[in-house]
């Protein structure tokens, strides 16, 4: 079995970034977020279950996301039915990506998932690795982004871990909040640690 790594991190924390510097070390790495694009898709095994629940969000054969988020926003219960929907599919979607690594001979894979510890996935992970910076830049990063307002970055906040309990139920830290090379050395470091870790399971 590979050993699999969660990555995750508040929104602002650099976690694409960290996540691009792990497959430059040649870590394959599973995006939740881009599985959920794929299920969205054309031809994608969520867009009929989810067009049945929420009519009117499929435009052209794909799950329309914006439409689809305007539908749920501040809705639990929609929330739910969608995740009862999804979760099941993006499982499988990560279980096919663990089983074409194990069989192309990796020993470690990273896993990006923003809600780790939200949804309850750190108890899957062999070990769990949080990207984190200081809140003033990440307030800094999160409101250069295009359509992004205080209230918005306020009410994803609300639905995410605090930075500072992720930090603590973390197996490992990389910190962003330093140059693009410093956080680089740091996922070098790592993965060389991650790999010992794997070998000596």
């Amino acid at each position: 079995m590979v050993y699999v790594v969660g990555l995750t991190g508040s929104i602002g924390m650099g976690k694409s970034t960290v996540a691009g510097m792990f497959r430059d070390e040649g870590v394959p790495v599973w995006d939740a977020d881009a599985a959920v694009h794929e299920l969205y898709s054309p031809g994608g095994a969520a867009v009929e279950p989810v067009g049945e629940r929420f009519p009117g969000v499929v435009v052209d054969g794909a799950v329309d996301r914006e439409k689809l988020s305007h539908r749920v926003v501040a809705d639990d219960e929609a929330i739910r039915d969608l995740e009862e929907i999804v979760h099941p599919l993006v499982g499988q979607h990560r279980q096919r990506f663990f089983a074409e690594c194990e069989a192309a001979g990796h020993d470690i894979v990273v896993v990006d998932v923003p809600l780790l510890f939200e949804t309850g996935g750190e108890a899957r992970m062999d070990a769990v690795v949080v990207v984190s910076a200081g809140e003033d830049q990440q307030r800094e990063r999160v409101l250069a982004r295009p359509n992004m307002t205080e209230a918005k970055f306020e009410a994803i906040l609300a639905r995410q871990t605090p930075d500072h309990e992720k930090r603590e139920r973390a197996h490992h830290v990389i910190d962003t909040a330093v140059t693009h090379d410093e956080t680089t050395a740091q996922v070098k470091a790592l993965v060389a640690e991650l790999r010992r870790e794997a070998q000596s399971r």
